[in-house]
């Protein structure tokens, strides 16, 4: 019997529950539907040509000769939200021994296109041989498909400078004061 009555009054409140907060101030209803609208009406469209952030850290960093330099390990903003420097890692061997450096942002040019490959494609022998379907190939190679371009970011960055010039540029430390 005291079960019973256990669950009904824990039902009962449930239910009383659920309407006091279903009830809400009519202010209230219309601040939240205006502040909703803003966000809602936001038009993706205005985003197009923008690039994403995340996929610019990692990026890789050429220089006017196409040699690599590095990669961006970082971008750093003012309080506005406006990139100002990248942090572009040189050297090291997987993130060891790394040298970072901090760069005007508007010294950094950034590409869609790769990089033109100066290695051969053909194979060093010529001649048939064998292919995995057991069909057989010619001496030349096929041409790899051209990489779609990604319109959220582009293809690597490019920095005036040589390996030596950054690595003698002062490393950017990361300050905790």
């Amino acid at each position: 019997m005291l079960t019973k009555t256990a669950v009904a009054g824990l039902a009962a409140s449930a239910l009383l529950a659920s309407v006091a907060f279903a009830q809400q101030s009519p202010s209230a209803t219309t601040d939240s539907a205006q502040t909703a609208a803003p966000a809602a009406a936001t038009d993706t469209s205005s985003f197009k040509g923008t690039w994403r952030a995340s996929k610019m850290v990692g990026l890789n960093v050429y220089n006017d000769s196409n040699e690599s330099l590095g990669s961006i390990n970082d971008l750093l903003t003012d309080k506005s939200g406006d990139i100002k420097a990248a942090v572009i890692g040189v050297g090291g061997f997987l993130g060891v021994g790394e040298h970072l450096v901090a760069v005007p942002i508007d010294k950094v040019k950034f590409v869609d296109e790769p990089i033109a490959s100066t290695t051969a494609t053909a194979p060093a022998t010529g001649g048939a041989r064998t292919g995995a379907g057991g069909g057989t190939t010619t001496g030349a190679a096929t041409a790899p498909a051209a990489a779609k371009k990604n319109p959220w970011y582009p293809d690597h960055a490019v920095f005036s400078a040589t390996k030596d010039q950054l690595k003698a540029m002062p490393e950017f430390k990361y300050s905790i004061e």
